[in-house]
Order: C-alpha cells, then structure tokens, then sequence
C-alpha cells in the first residue's frame, strides 16, 4: 500500500479510469462478438450488427480504452467479412 499523499490520489484515480474504461472495452467486444456471430450464421440484420459495432469500437477509440490502430484493423476485418458475404449473396 502507497505511503505518499500524492499515490494513495493517483491509486484512487486509477480505479475510477479502470472501473469507466471496462464498461467501454465490455461494450465493444460484446458489439463486435455478435457481429461476428450475425457474419457466421448469415442473419437478415447482419449489415446492422457490424454498423453498431463499428460505432462501439469507435466510441472506444474516441475515449483512448483502446488503441486507434486495434480498432481501424477489427473493422477492417468486419467489413471485409460483410462484403465477402454480400457479394456471394449477388
């Protein structure tokens, strides 16, 4: 446990960071499971799925809980699945 005054508020600010920056990171894996879930079963609301996706892993990257490089390449992959997918539909 810290001793110094300015630690014991850095420790407490942390935690604030930590708790706020999880619900943010926790929304976007979960927006980016159910896309790829919706991209491997074919679903009718697969084009909705990968866009709300897209906007929670955006939403990550505007706040800095993830790096702006991790979020350009996991839409890249989402949208590179979902024009696979709409051009074999053709």
């Amino acid at each position: 446990m810290a001793n110094i005054q300015s630690q014991i508020k850095r420790n407490r600010q942390n935690e604030k960071r930590r708790l706020r920056n999880r619900n943010v990171r926790g929304a976007a894996r979960t927006a980016d499971n159910a896309a790829r879930k919706a991209l491997e079963t074919n679903a009718p609301e697969t084009r909705a799925e990968v866009l709300k996706a897209i906007s929670a892993l955006d939403k990550a990257a505007e706040k800095g809980v993830l790096h702006k490089n991790t979020i350009a390449r996991r839409k890249s992959r989402l949208m590179k699945r979902l024009t696979a997918i709409s051009k074999k539909s053709e």
